[in-house]
């Protein structure tokens, strides 16, 4: 049997890692500035991390979710502390597709209807309906095709109005800030625009958090900089740094009801232990304080740069815009220089490394990035 060939891969193979760097079965090491798209969190085989998984997986990997698990309440209240969201409920799955289609699934239990606002060039997942809200239909099956999806333009506040007007809205769902898209930030004034028609109309603001939360943006979640809160949050990537963990969490506006949702691995021991291990070290070391610093320096010097088109985004989450003949600059800093970068086309290099990325690590890659572009 071979693997199902669905990957662009690159000829490396890492096999070991520590914090921010990692390193290949050579023993070269590299510069992860991206951080296997946004999931390493508090860096690679953080020792806290580590014990934790072991430790849990000596007293029990898993069991279902038809006993009681401690470690999942352990987990949601650390998670409301962090996030100041306690007064929110947990529902723990696996991945960020996962916890968008309970998210989306659970607003329409809430208010009966059908119709999804999402938005021009977002990216919610690949599975039924997070794939039917995500804006490429290279990706979009026929059978995950439905009439239930509205798509706007970005941050149009006028086209938004009027899709309230025109429909029976269930939710909208919206990235903070898009990550596949390019780094687009929501600007504040619309998030405030979609709180205000979702109250009016009892529709449910969902808060994809999947990519640009936990801690990343120098909040715990990047629609927090708007002021309002959504019904409710998406979440994976740095929730488990590497351990498959998704989740949501919920107003407590909207109610639970016995077999409303359910997993089967969702919220497992390990699972949790791995959960703990990230707020623990968040809130230890003051990684939201920290990514908003090194990612304000980095965004700083980036725009000095006369090459670059455009830098946006908010913390840990950076997106350079270059000019098409520039396009050649992600693989020049891997192969030459051994850094990791991320890619949203067009010409958009997205940086998301580790939330704990130390200031001589970020001028490792802004004297690199500015070697290649001098090239």
């Amino acid at each position: 049997m071979k693997l199902f060939d669905v990957y662009p891969i690159n000829p490396i193979n890492i096999v070991k890692g520590q914090g921010s760097l990692v390193y290949d079965a050579h023993g070269t090491e590299y510069l992860d500035m991206y951080g296997g798209h946004a999931v390493i969190s508090i860096g690679h085989t953080h020792p806290h991390y580590v014990k934790r998984l072991e430790d849990q997986l000596h007293q029990l990997g898993f069991y279902s979710n038809s006993i009681e698990i401690p470690i999942q309440k352990e987990l949601a209240t650390l998670l409301g502390k962090v996030s100041g969201k306690d007064d929110y409920q947990l529902f723990m799955c696996n991945s960020g597709a996962e916890a968008n289609e309970n998210a989306l699934k659970l607003a329409s239990f809430y208010n009966g209807k059908k119709k999804v606002i999402a938005f021009r060039k977002s990216f919610h997942g690949r599975t039924s309906l997070a794939v039917a809200v995500t804006d490429n239909p290279k990706i979009v099956a026929p059978i995950n095709e439905t009439d239930n999806v509205i798509f706007l333009p970005w941050a149009d506040e006028a086209a938004l109005a009027q899709a309230f007007a025109d429909n029976e809205i269930s939710s909208v769902i919206i990235e903070g800030i898009q990550g596949v898209g390019g780094i687009q930030v929501a600007p504040e004034s619309f998030l405030q625009k979609i709180r205000s028609l979702c109250d009016e109309h009892n529709a449910v603001f969902i808060a994809d958090s999947v990519q640009c939360g936990y801690g990343r943006t120098g909040k715990f979640f990047s629609q927090d900089f708007a002021g309002v809160n959504a019904d409710i949050y998406t979440m994976a990537k740095g929730m488990g740094n590497g351990f498959p963990v998704g989740g949501i969490i919920i107003s407590p506006k909207i109610q639970p009801a016995y077999g409303m949702l359910g997993t089967t691995f969702g919220g497992n021991h390990l699972a949790c232990a791995a959960g703990l291990a990230v707020l623990e070290i968040m809130e230890q070391d003051n990684l939201m304080l920290n990514a908003a610093t090194i990612g304000e320096y980095l965004i700083k010097e980036l725009k000095k740069l006369e090459q670059v088109k455009e830098v946006r985004g908010r913390g840990l989450m950076i997106g350079i815009e270059l000019p098409e003949e520039l396009a050649h600059v992600r693989k020049e800093l891997l192969f030459k220089h051994h850094i990791f970068t991320g890619e949203a086309k067009p010409n958009v290099v997205r940086l998301l490394p580790a939330l704990n990325l130390t200031k001589a690590h970020a001028d490792r890659f802004l004297e690199a990035f500015v070697n290649v572009l001098n090239q």
